[in-house]
């Protein structure tokens, strides 16, 4: 039978994709690693079909593998005889707890079946909230800015896990980089905050992200106007 990675989206039930309800439903356990994944699953599943799994916040690497090969084994089982499914906040191959889980099942269980069901990304559902547009041609660049850590170079970045954001903004703008924030969005937990204010999110929080744009960088957007044409003319 198969392991499904199935994508939540950024934390609203409604962003769930098709798909991934479908085998919500179909699925003779959804296996979530988390709080917060298993309250967006109770919106397509009963919880009596809900199974936890530990995946400790922890950076001891043997405590780590050991939770790893537990829960590669539970699901590895239970996938024996029927579908099972994993979910996740965001998409599961984007900076996603399903990845451990994914690589230990290749190498403890290969013969377990996998698919992954995509879901609507962190990093799309964050520029949405903003209403910042990443324009045909333009690059922008995925950072983890974990501890204060404020990585440069690109001139758009959207930033991951910024546990504190005012020392990433001071460095980020000493980099000469303007730099917004958005913390839970799209979450029905906690409170939803977009702000260019660091300070209004001193309190730590794993949920937070930060969109930093170089000052002065140069666009070229196409628009529906012609040179020469002005707004309201005729051509």
């Amino acid at each position: 039978m198969t392991v499904y990675g199935i994508g939540l989206g950024p934390g609203d039930a409604d962003l769930v994709t098709v798909k991934g309800k479908r085998l919500l439903e179909s699925a003779a356990v959804v296996y979530s690693p988390g709080r917060l994944s298993r309250t967006v699953a109770l919106n397509h599943v009963p919880e009596e079909r809900i199974g936890d799994l530990d995946f400790p916040m922890t950076r001891d690497p043997d405590e780590l593998r050991r939770a790893w090969k537990e829960a590669a084994a539970e699901v590895a089982t239970r996938a024996e005889s029927e579908d099972v499914a994993f979910v996740t906040l965001g998409d599961p191959n984007v900076y996603s707890t399903f990845g451990h889980l994914r690589r230990t099942l290749a190498a403890f269980h290969p013969e377990v079946d996998l698919e992954v069901v995509p879901g609507v990304s962190a990093m799309t559902a964050f520029t949405t909230a903003l209403g910042v547009e990443i324009e045909s041609g333009t690059g922008l660049a995925l950072r983890e800015a974990a501890n204060g850590s404020a990585p440069t170079g690109p001139d758009r970045m959207v930033l991951f896990k910024v546990t504190d954001a005012p020392a990433t903004h001071e460095k980020l703008t000493e980099a000469g980089y303007d730099v917004r924030f958005g913390r839970r969005l799209f979450m029905e937990q906690g409170e939803t905050v977009v702000t260019d204010d660091p300070d209004e999110l001193a309190e730590r929080d794993y949920y937070t992200l930060a969109y930093a744009e170089r000052e002065g960088v140069e666009r070229d957007v196409a628009t529906a106007a012609f040179d020469g044409v002005e707004s309201g003319g005729s051509a």
